[in-house]
């Protein structure tokens, strides 16, 4: 068995591409249309990651597959999704850099380990620190939460 991908829905694909590209720093590694089907698949993958070959269609490993439905449509709560995870080298640059670019850090890492945030789409980001957990700092030790995550 071999982990492909995982699908999550988007309601506006440029905003959602910000947030994961732009601000998390994921990169595209493929995108199909679908004029039949009415809808497009951005597939994104950490920096770093073996993707596989371009060629190699729907088996780029390991991608975020974002789906954007042409057609206007409300996701509520991610749709029951549970949340995609990260390590990090740095989870307090990390939430910085997110932070600078205005992203909610809804679980700040506190303890130097988690922390989470979401997209644009309501998906729960867990990112973890690699390695050990880093010494508690401020002004992430006694930052509260913010909203669910």
């Amino acid at each position: 068995m071999k982990y492909l991908h995982t699908m999550v829905r988007a309601r506006d694909l440029d905003e959602t591409l910000d947030f994961y590209c732009a601000k998390l720093g994921l990169i595209e590694v493929r995108r199909y249309d679908s004029e039949a089907g009415r809808f497009t698949l951005v597939f994104l993958a950490a920096p770093g990651d073996g993707v596989g070959e371009a060629s190699d269609l729907g088996r780029l490993t390991p991608c975020i597959e974002i789906t954007w439905n042409w057609d206007v449509e409300e996701y509520e709560g991610g749709r029951n999704f549970g949340h995609l995870a990260y390590e990090v080298d740095d989870i307090y640059a990390t939430c910085k850099r997110l932070a600078d670019a205005g992203v909610t850090i809804n679980r700040p890492p506190r303890d130097g380990h988690m922390a989470f945030v979401r997209s644009p789409d309501g998906i729960s980001i867990e990112l973890l620190q690699a390695g050990e957990s880093l010494p508690a700092q401020e002004p992430w030790a006694s930052m509260e939460n913010t909203g669910s995550w």
